[in-house]
């Protein structure tokens, strides 16, 4: 089997993705950023930088912190709002060619809905990604995303105020992923995306303090991931929704981890740093590796390990 003839797309509650890899939110910008050292349009689909309904600073610096096979941030959702980002970011990003999903987030379940009724009227943007899980920020974000009530209540809300396919994104910052995902799926989600940063922290020795500004971040990288691909695999026991899974994904191997748990898309986030080709190669070696194994849908191998033939 040639590796030209393997076919890479798959469905994602209702978007059609010409391959599973997207980019995770605040790890890409609004795509122009990597455009000149990557070829943006070969991607599945780009998820963009946190949107919020007014202009956001963000946190104080220092707000990004390397650690051992990965990184802490704390960057705190800064974004020049929703109107300035369909006035200006939009229209670059509908020149890509490819399926925009847009991450918001919110201080109170009116805020998500506003937005996404806002963004609702904008023909270019193809799926709307619910932050219920910054760990970076004071009110909003993970507040609403570790309460089962709370998660089924935004969900909800949101999901009537949007005809666009809508990703909840789960936080790892709970004793039961599954619940929460059950909760998303009762609130009417078509999709959800895992794992947002696990909460952590780093000292500074030498200053006795703190490294990071606002005292804990979010971490990212190789570190989390089997953690994440382990959050995978429950949420796709537990509940029957498409799943995009991320977390430290740095090659092809690691995308197949995660789709063999269960997900049908993955997002590459902390890696863009790293290398900001990397996910032309995972494309490319998703394809090599089907060709190798004789796969020739990669929607075949969608929750491959829960399989009884493969334990």
């Amino acid at each position: 089997m040639a590796a030209g003839r393997v076919d890479l797309s798959v469905d994602l509650a209702g978007l059609r993705l010409v391959n599973p890899v997207l980019v995770a939110s605040g790890t890409f910008g609004y795509g122009t950023e990597y455009a000149d050292l990557v070829d943006v349009s070969k991607l599945g689909g780009i998820i963009t930088k946190g949107i919020t309904l007014q202009p956001r600073e963000g946190n104080p610096p220092p707000r990004i912190c390397e650690t051992p096979a990965g990184m802490l941030n704390a960057i705190g959702l800064q974004n020049p709002g929703v109107e300035v980002f369909i006035c200006d970011k939009l229209p670059a990003l509908r020149e890509f060619g490819i399926p925009v999903i847009v991450n918001i987030a919110g201080e109170t379940a009116d805020d998500y809905v506003a937005l996404a009724a806002r963004l609702s009227e904008c023909e270019a943007i193809a799926a709307l990604e619910l932050n219920l899980s910054c760990p970076n920020v004071k009110q909003g974000g993970m507040h609403f995303g570790i309460d089962c009530a709370l998660t089924r209540t935004v969900v909800g809300a949101v999901r009537e105020a949007t005809r666009l396919p809508l990703i909840t994104k789960l936080s790892p910052n709970v004793t039961d992923i599954a619940a929460l995902a059950r909760a998303a799926r009762d609130g009417g989600t078509d999709a959800l995306s895992l794992i947002n940063t696990l909460l952590g922290m780093n000292v500074d020795i030498r200053r006795r303090q703190p490294t990071l500004a606002n005292v804990t971040g979010g971490l990212s990288g190789p570190a989390i991931r089997p953690v994440a691909v382990r959050m995978v695999w429950d949420v796709a026991d537990a509940v029957d929704l498409p799943i995009v899974g991320m977390g430290g994904i740095m090659s092809a191997a690691d995308a197949l981890q995660f789709i063999m748990a269960g997900a049908t898309a993955v997002a590459v986030g902390t890696a863009n740093f790293v290398d900001p080709g990397v996910t032309g190669r995972i494309i490319k070696d998703l394809a090599v590796f089907c060709e190798e194994h004789g796969v020739a849908r990669i929607a075949d191998l969608i929750g491959a390990a829960h399989s009884e033939e493969s334990r």
